[in-house]
């Protein structure tokens, strides 16, 4: 008989360390223990059983533990709990939940894969009510789900704008259920820069989700909830309440078993995912990674580095030895009809790290304009000043989003600039994308800036510029300009420009714009060309201009700057 391996819990970490161990040692006896009913599901797809696209509940259910004995010959036993764990004499702690009985299990390597739990603030009153729910499992997802079908549901507050909890806001007013997001900075979707999330502000608004920002939840009562904002106090009518706002590592069992933990409150692993004993191990959202880009420890709670984490760690049990090169934190996301995707670190990340940086923001079209299911892609590629280092990207659109960062990632990966992005050769059909991609494209403009061939400013000092009477230069087409355009702006379309040229002041800052920003460009060259030293291009244009202040124009009551909004 090999070696005896215990896993306890399931899911990502749990079951793929699981699964990899048997592949490499067939004589090995492995035991997964699971405290929940399910040892393996799929987590990331919970929010899609509340509007039907998951149609039922047990398609959620990977593998059951008949199914992990008769295929991999792996012992997986739900609803026990390993309640302790003794290094010195390698024994844990079971209890089965269905019978309350206690009995303890030698080990010879053990590996933890306890996951986290639900951030749920005891200081907030009628946190325990039975309408307050969190999502974690396949038992959470059904709870919810027969509670909305009981009771007839109307509306509900999704507390926190984090993935999961825009998942289930969504998935929730997709089953026809009133949704109001409660989120305590001032964006969801944290990830994502602030000029960039307004794209997602703004198609949940369209949707009809109310979007409490800067808010935070203080009391839930029978049929409302109460939020506070600065001073201000307000009751949102919910008769559900998903509590979202994150989640913490559970470290019960590592801190009781004196095992060390990390600066972010996750248990502390080396590059083979060993704990301080070396015969326990650590894996997924209970353990604490190191991010690749700030050169310093962090946690991902995400799938993906769960399953890396696990396979180095059953590597090693069974002999041998990998690297950890850290994450860089990519993921995506679909909100009704916008995909987003991100990776690596976003504009303010990368400034809050010290991290001298500068973006290229640009809107191009996903495939070929004429193509009838041509949009325009989001992108902003940031990098590093003055080396060109590619630090990260987000991309927000219609189309391919996770594609485009997708390629971004892999750059981030090898280390790569802009001038390799920029020579960077993808594939290309009119049916799948352009010539010149959109990330070759970020990489010429983020390659200009570095060059200072162009100045630019970005989208969130548009309204400054409008309040101040700034000289803005629109070198959009007349038509263009008369269906909307920033209030103070001058049109000169580029097809005029040369002709019309001593119309434009060469005493002061000039600020120029066009729908995605190509015609300005070539509009600024023009003028550098003919002596105009002060010029500055308006990052996302008109476009990009609109969809940042919208949703703040919707929702503050402010003076709108932009007459006219077109979105199209």
């Amino acid at each position: 008989m090999g070696k005896k391996i215990i896993i306890v819990g399931g899911v990502a970490g749990g079951a793929s360390a699981a699964a990899r161990i048997r592949r490499l040692d067939p004589e090995a006896r492995i035991i997964m223990f699971e405290r929940g009913k399910h040892v393996s599901f799929s987590n990331c797809c919970l929010p899609y059983h509340l509007s039907g696209t998951v149609a039922r509940s047990e398609s959620l259910v990977l593998m059951t533990p008949e199914r992990f004995l008769e295929q991999y010959d792996i012992e997986a036993r739900v609803q026990e709990e390993v309640t302790a764990v003794d290094p010195e004499a390698k024994k844990v702690t079971v209890r089965d939940l269905k019978t309350g009985e206690d009995r303890e299990e030698e080990y010879d390597k053990l590996i933890l894969a306890p996951g986290a739990n639900a951030i749920m603030p005891k200081a907030i009153a009628g946190i325990g009510r039975p309408h307050v729910f969190s999502v974690r499992n396949v038992t959470d997802i059904r709870a919810i789900k027969q509670y909305i079908d009981a009771n007839h549901v109307q509306k509900a507050a999704v507390i926190g704008g984090g993935f999961i909890g825009i998942e289930v806001a969504e998935n929730l007013n997709m089953a026809g259920v009133s949704v109001c997001v409660v989120e305590g900075s001032d964006q969801i979707m944290a990830p994502f820069d602030y000029d960039l999330v307004q794209i997602l502000h703004k198609e949940m608004l369209d949707h009809g989700i109310r979007l409490c920002l800067s808010s935070l939840l203080t009391e839930i009562k029978e049929h409302e909830i109460v939020i506070k904002r600065g001073e201000a106090a307000e009751t949102v009518q919910a008769d559900l309440v998903i509590m979202s706002i994150g989640v913490t590592p559970e470290t019960t069992l590592a801190q009781g078993a004196g095992l060390a933990i990390g600066q972010t409150g996750g248990i502390l692993v080396n590059k083979n995912q060993q704990t301080s004993d070396p015969d326990i191990y650590a894996v997924g959202d209970a353990a604490e990674g190191f991010h690749r880009l700030l050169h310093r420890p962090g946690r991902l709670a995400l799938a993906g580095p769960a399953q890396k984490q696990a396979r180095r760690a059953a590597d090693h049990i069974c002999g041998g030895s990998d690297r950890d090169r850290g994450f860089i934190g990519s993921s995506c996301i679909r909100i009704f009809e916008q995909n987003a995707a991100c990776t690596g670190l976003s504009e303010k990340a990368a400034k809050a790290a010290g991290i001298v940086c500068d973006f290229a923001y640009v809107m191009s079209p996903d495939k070929v304009g004429i193509m009838p299911d041509s949009h325009y892609l989001n992108f902003k590629l940031v990098f590093e000043v003055p080396t060109g280092r590619i630090l990260g990207a987000q991309a927000i659109g219609r189309g391919a989003a996770d594609k485009r960062i997708d390629v971004i990632a892999s750059m981030i990966t090898m280390g790569a600039t802009l001038e390799d992005l920029k020579d960077l050769e993808l594939c290309y059909s009119p049916v799948f994308g352009t010539a010149r991609d959109v990330v070759n494209q970020a990489a010429l403009v983020g390659l200009n800036l570095l060059n200072c061939r162009f100045c630019q400013v970005p989208v969130t000092m548009a309204r400054n510029l409008v309040e101040s009477n700034a000289c803005i230069i629109d070198v959009r087409e007349e038509g263009e300009f008369q269906a909307g355009h920033l209030k103070n702006a001058v049109n000169i379309p580029l097809s005029q420009l040369r002709r019309r040229m001593e119309e434009i002041p060469r005493d002061v800052p000039v600020y120029v714009h066009c729908r995605t920003g190509q015609r300005s460009y070539n509009a600024i060259c023009c003028l550098q060309g003919h002596g105009y030293k002060n010029l500055w291009n308006m990052s996302g244009s008109f476009l990009g201009i609109s969809l940042y202040e919208y949703f703040n124009d919707q929702t503050q009551g402010r003076t709108p700057i932009v007459t006219g909004y077109n979105f199209k």
